[in-house]
């Protein structure tokens, strides 16, 4: 397929991955219109301005919540194909406005199709769904037990352990209302497909990052604070759930697959996006000391007496039958002979150039956790989807881009 002058609606444009997305399509040739917010003080989107294509879109007011919006935007934009990626889909806020949450992501999906439907336009729309509608995904009998014992139900239960890596076909257990939101916007996607044979396709996501990744995801968090600490504008790391596992890829990696998806999906599928490498917050966290000039020694919890020796060391064995690169802390916390509670209260990261302290917060944490994602992307191999970045390739782009003082002082 080629993009050249082909028409194409992104909702959610000035967000952080609809802004790479953007960037990509132009340079392919296509014709990019932005569904935008009306702003009150007539600013330009910050991440359109630091991509450097604020004016070479085109970028039409709109919201979700009004229909009426969107079929006007239709009408501008004559969309051969719509990327759906506008979403309210910070994780902690859902838990604080879940209304707001289903609102947008929910209702403002349905309204985006019915739109389509009824102006009788017929592109290609690819929704962003996300990886954390799988929720609670077992990785161990360990865990299992914990979780139940937690929880009290777990529905449904699983047919085998581990559940890893997740298929398409792992059961769903959504453990936030962005979670839920998300899976009842893909739902809606798909019946699309099927009452009135629109090409909806659907991309599961799994947690992307890189520079500009919003303030209030946990990457960023920890990057943010790691060149603080560099610049001597603080001098401790604060931070929630260490213990959770994240499927991290590079965002350039799910634009690519987005790509993909539009050019390749089938209608009325669903593809995973991911890494297939899971990876937790602690080893981000001493993998950005790391980049940032820090050699690590070793970690020690502030009570407890929880030690481990050289934490980064690089393990490249198989896990849940997939081989790929975690740190030695990872697989301690995989295998069960570690784990980080707010006992502990933090970590002394030990360096070659003083102790540097990890404090944990318990506002932080979530009322519902998500223990692991790990992505297997089979299913999208098979279209010509290639992972082309590393971890430490995430992080050394999110550094970079925190060099910037302005960018640190937003935080």
């Amino acid at each position: 397929m080629s993009w050249q002058d082909k028409n194409v609606l992104i909702t959610g444009i000035s967000g952080f991955a609809g802004s790479y997305l953007a960037e990509e399509l132009l340079r392919k040739g296509a014709n990019v219109y932005g569904l935008i917010r009306k702003r009150a003080d007539g600013s330009k989107p910050k991440n359109l301005v630091d991509r450097g294509i604020v004016d070479k879109v085109r970028l039409i007011e709109g919201d979700l919540t009004d229909i009426t919006s969107l079929a006007n935007a239709l009408d501008e934009s004559e969309p051969n194909v719509i990327f759906h990626l506008a979403a309210q889909s910070f994780v902690p806020r859902s838990f604080t406005h879940p209304i707001e949450t289903f609102e947008i992501n929910t209702i403002g999906t349905a309204n985006l199709l019915e739109a389509v439907r009824l102006k009788d336009y017929d592109p290609v729309i690819v929704f962003a769904g996300s990886s954390e509608e799988y929720g609670l995904v077992i990785s161990s009998e360990k865990q299992y037990e914990r979780v139940k014992q937690k929880y009290g139900v777990i529905f449904p239960e699983p047919t085998e352990i581990p559940e890893l890596p997740i298929k398409e076909t792992n059961p769903l257990r959504p453990m936030s209302p962005y979670a839920v939101s998300k899976v009842h916007g893909e739902y809606i996607m798909r019946n699309y497909y099927h009452a009135y044979g629109m090409k909806t396709i659907v991309s599961r996501g799994f947690n992307h990052e890189g520079a500009g990744r919003g303030l209030m995801f946990v990457t960023s968090v920890v990057t943010n604070q790691v060149m603080k600490l560099k610049f001597e504008e603080t001098d401790k790391i604060v931070i929630g759930n260490v213990n959770a596992f994240r499927d991290w890829s590079h965002v350039m990696d799910i634009v690519n697959g987005y790509i993909l998806l539009a050019e390749k999906g089938k209608s009325g599928e669903i593809y995973n996006q991911g890494s297939m490498r899971t990876n937790s917050v602690m080893s981000y966290i001493l993998l950005s000391l790391e980049q940032a000039g820090w050699e690590i020694k070793k970690i020690k919890t502030m009570k407890n007496n929880k030690v481990v020796e050289n934490p980064t060391e690089i393990d490249t064995s198989k896990m849940f039958d997939v081989r790929f690169e975690k740190t030695k802390i990872d697989k301690m916390l995989l295998e069960d002979e570690i784990e980080f509670t707010l006992e502990d209260k933090g970590v002394w990261v030990y360096t070659d150039k003083g102790k540097i302290p990890v404090v944990f917060d318990p506002r932080r944490f979530r009322p519902a956790e998500v223990p692991i994602l790990l992505s297997d992307t089979t299913k999208i191999q098979r279209l010509g989807f290639e992972i082309r970045y590393k971890l430490k390739d995430i992080i050394r782009d999110q550094l970079n881009y925190f060099l910037n003082p302005f960018n640190r002082k937003l935080l």
